[in-house]
Parts: C-alpha cells; structure tokens; sequence
C-alpha cells in the first residue's frame, strides 16, 4: 500500500482522528469545495439508480439508497479521485472508481462493514484477485435537513453531515483481518436530500 494512511492524514492540516484505540477514523472538513460539491451532487441526480448489495443477509429495505457510477472520463469525479487517493497517500491504481449515494427522506443503510468476511462465497467472488477493502473514504456533498449522520457504533462516535466534509478509516487490523469497530451506519435521513462520494481501496492492484 506505500505509505501508511493513517500517518499521511494525520500530517494533513486540518485532519482531526476520532480518540479510538479500536479504530483509525480520520475527519477532514472542507475537503471539497461547495461548487465541486454541487457538481456532483447534479451528476449523481442525472445517473442514479437503486442500490445494491454484494453481501446481503437477508434483511428488508438493508440499504435504501440510490448509487451513481460516474462517466469514465468526468473530469470532476476523476479529479475527486485522484484527491482522495493523494490525501491518504494510496497508490491509485489499488482504488475502486468513485461511486455517488443519494438518500432521499426515509432512506438508509443499516449497521455493516465495507470488507468481505473471509472464507465466506462473497469473499472468494470478490477479493480473489484484489484482496478486501482496506480503506475506505467517503465525502458528504451537502448537509441534508435533519438526519442522514453516520453512526460508528462500536466506538460510541456518530458523525454529522457537513458540505465537503472527508471521512476516512482503516477496514483492517494490523494482521489483515477484518475490524468489527468499523460497523457503521448511515442513518435515516429525516428531511432533505443526503448525496455522498464514496471510495474503497483493496489490497492489490489489478492483473
């Protein structure tokens, strides 16, 4: 992975890590600018479908948002891209494409973590060539009505939306396995409309 995140956000001015032993959690404000931020939000309005789930367990409305997958060649979501990647000091190439959520009122996704369980059929399908995910980011575009704050439950800390806001936390413990302190949450949003830029990064490059 080059670089180790963790210290390369924690370098960066203005970066606060949430006070966690069970967690490397990082908060950036003003990661993205309000004009960028609009941008995408207009972006994933015009490419948005229902979201999906590569492991789900069975349970209904488990996430209830809409995803955007962005033109190959947008300059701004390729820009963000490579921003996010520079900010934690990840070599781009073990990155998955930036993906857009919007969460209308109601909307959700409950309690779950972003890696694949070992040895379960979702990791064998997914992380084979790759490996799991190890870190991931994530910017709110916009700071809904009411609701709509992500939930870290295991370490007590809930994060409110803020426009350009960047969270950032490591997937993994130091011997690879999956942490169980990243179970989050994103909460219902009450009123207004909630959009986010989310990425993941695996552990190899692509073949």
């Amino acid at each position: 992975m080059g670089a180790d995140p963790a210290a390369a956000l924690a370098a960066r001015a203005g970066a606060q890590r949430v006070p966690s032993k069970a967690l490397e959690l990082f908060v950036v404000r003003d990661f993205l600018d309000e004009a960028s931020c609009a941008a995408l939000c207009a972006a994933i309005e015009k490419r948005r479908t229902p979201s999906t789930l590569a492991d789900h367990d069975g349970r209904a409305a488990f996430r209830t948002s809409e995803t955007c997958h962005f033109a190959p060649d947008d300059p701004l979501a390729r820009a963000v891209d490579a921003a996010i990647a520079g900010a934690l000091g990840i070599d781009p190439a073990l990155g998955e494409p930036i993906q857009g959520q919007r969460y209308a009122p109601g909307q959700e996704f409950k309690p779950h973590t972003d890696t694949f369980n070992p040895g379960s059929a979702d990791f064998f399908a997914h992380c084979a060539e790759q490996g799991n995910r190890t870190w991931t980011a994530m910017i709110y575009l916009n700071r809904p009505e009411d609701g709509g704050a992500t939930r870290f439950k295991a370490i007590g800390k809930t994060v409110q939306p803020e426009t350009g806001k960047l969270l950032a936390w490591n997937n993994l413990l130091p011997d690879g396995t999956p942490n169980p302190a990243t179970l989050h949450q994103g909460m219902k949003v009450r009123r207004g409309t909630k959009y986010v830029i989310t990425k993941w990064f695996r552990e190899r490059a692509p073949a």
